[in-house]
């Protein structure tokens, strides 16, 4: 599973130019499920969303997203999924099915609201325009694979197995 974490001063997500939801100071979470992904893997990323020390306190990185009062709005975005390695346009074969796809990024909603966040959503399968202001910016990538999280090759301590999906 892949997510890009990005704190904001607001994002809205509008599906056929209705509002659909919208969130002040917080956290948009852009979800990427891929083949083999489980529910293992949602709730590592929900656990690691919550505990993200992210937001300014004392120091620049000192509070969670609940210390700092901030929300969370959810979409999915399958195109995370994408492998880029053949040729010049995406190929979608790492993308979890459909059906799948929807019961994980569910997950992950649903385990953030467990932790005690308060959480708005995108529209699973939808075409929306999302729009933010990124705070900072400040823009974290979090990869789980197996229900653990994986390291980033940019990570000093980096994993091998950078992308498990290919």
């Amino acid at each position: 599973m892949k997510t890009v974490v990005q704190r904001v001063t607001r994002t809205a997500v509008r599906v056929n130019g209705e509002t659909i939801a919208e969130i002040g100071r917080g956290l948009l979470l852009l979800i990427g499920v891929e083949r083999g992904d489980t529910d293992a893997d949602a709730e590592t990323t929900a656990r690691k969303i919550a505990s993200l020390r992210v937001f300014p306190g004392r120091t620049p990185f000192d509070q969670t997203v609940a210390a700092a009062g901030g929300e969370c709005l959810v979409v999915s975005q399958f195109t995370l999924a994408a492998s880029l390695s053949k040729g010049n346009r995406p190929s979608f074969e790492p993308a979890e099915e459909p059906a799948r796809a929807e019961a994980l990024y569910a997950r992950v909603v649903d385990q953030l609201g467990q932790e005690g966040l308060v959480v708005r959503t995108g529209r699973f399968g939808a075409d929306m325009q999302v729009e933010l202001v990124n705070d900072g910016p400040v823009t974290f990538l979090v990869f789980t694979h197996g229900g653990a999280l994986v390291k980033t090759r940019a990570d000093p301590g980096a994993n091998p197995v950078a992308n498990p999906a290919g």
